[in-house]
C-alpha cells in the first residue's frame, strides 16, 4: 500500500502525545493554539496530555489539589473549547511522571481525575489499579528514551496496558529533539515480547512545528473510552511518526511518505 492508500483507508487520524503550555512548562503553545493547528493539518482529533506532578508541569507542585487540577485542565480546556467551534475532537489524557519514566494516561475525564487526589501519592502500581478501576489505561510513553532528565531506564509491563511503539520525536527528521529511531524499535520490540498493544504519538510541544504522528483509524471514535476499547481490543487501526506507517504490530508499511 502506498502512504495514501494507507490514508484512504484509515481516514480518522488522531494525535495522541501532545502538550500545552497552560501545564507543561516544556510547551510553547496553548492548548486553543494546539487545537487549531492540529486542525489545519488534518487531525480528526487530539489528546491532551500534559506533564502532571510528577513531570515537567507548568502549575505550581505545592498547590492544594483542588487548586492545582484546576490550573491543570486549563490547557485541555481551551483546546476542547477551539475544538468544538472547528469541529476537531478533544479528548482528556495526562502524562504521569515517576522519575523520568512516564505514562501516558487515557479514558478517564477531568471530573475523575479531580475526584481522585490519592493519584498525587500513587505507586506505580497503585495508579494502575485506580486508573483500571475507572475504565482507563495506561501506556509506557517511550520507554527507551535516553535523556539528561532520564536517570535510568525502568521497565514495568506488568503494571500497564500497552507501549508507545512509536514517538515521532525519535524519528520524524522535522523533530528537534530526542532524535534516535532506535528508541522506537527498542520499544516496539519490548510491546511484541510482552503481547502489549502499540500506539504512536508526536509527544508534541509547539503548533509551530507539528510532526505528524499518531494513529489512525477506519471510523471517528466518540471519546477517550471507545479510544481504550479500540485498543485493547486490537481494532484495526495503523500508527505513524507523520512519515512512516506501521501496522498494529510495528512492521513498517510504508516509509518516507508524507502523512498529513
Amino acid at each position: 500500500m502506498t502512504g495514501r492508500e494507507i490514508r484512504e483507508a484509515y481516514p480518522f487520524l488522531y494525535e495522541t502525545h501532545l502538550h500545552t503550555m497552560e501545564a507543561s512548562a516544556c510547551a510553547g503553545s496553548s492548548g486553543a493554539e494546539m487545537a487549531k493547528a492540529c486542525h489545519e493539518a488534518g487531525y480528526t482529533g487530539i489528546f491532551v496530555t500534559d506533564h502532571n506532578w510528577g513531570g515537567n508541569t507548568a502549575v505550581g507542585k505545592r498547590l492544594g489539589w483542588q487548586e492545582f487540577m484546576e490550573r491543570f485542565i486549563r490547557g485541555y480546556e481551551s483546546a476542547r473549547k477551539m475544538g468544538d467551534q472547528i469541529g476537531l475532537d478533544v479528548f482528556f489524557g495526562w502524562e504521569a511522571g515517576y522519575e523520568g519514566t512516564e505514562f501516558l494516561i487515557y479514558g478517564l475525564d477531568t471530573e475523575w481525575m479531580i475526584g481522585h487526589p490519592e493519584l498525587r501519592d500513587a505507586t506505580v502500581e497503585e495508579q494502575f489499579a485506580l486508573v483500571h478501576q475507572g475504565g482507563g489505561m495506561v501506556i509506557h510513553a517511550h520507554p527507551f528514551r535516553e535523556e539528561y532528565y532520564i536517570p535510568e531506564i525502568r521497565l514495568f509491563p506488568d503494571w500497564v496496558d500497552g507501549v508507545e511503539g512509536v514517538n515521532a520525536t525519535h524519528s520524524n527528521r522535522l523533530s528537534l529533539a530526542h532524535n534516535e529511531a532506535m528508541f522506537d524499535k527498542r520499544a516496539i520490540a519490548y510491546g511484541r515480547e510482552h503481547g502489549l498493544p502499540l500506539t504512536a504519538g508526536s509527544d508534541i510541544h509547539t503548533a509551530k512545528r507539528l510532526l505528524g504522528g499518531g494513529m489512525a483509524f477506519e471510523r471517528r471514535l466518540k471519546d477517550g473510552r471507545d479510544f481504550v476499547a479500540a485498543v485493547r481490543g486490537q481494532e484495526r487501526y495503523v500508527l505513524t511518526n507523520g512519515e512512516e506507517w506501521y501496522d498494529q504490530s510495528g512492521n513498517l508499511l510504508v516509509g518516507n511518505s508524507v502523512c498529513i
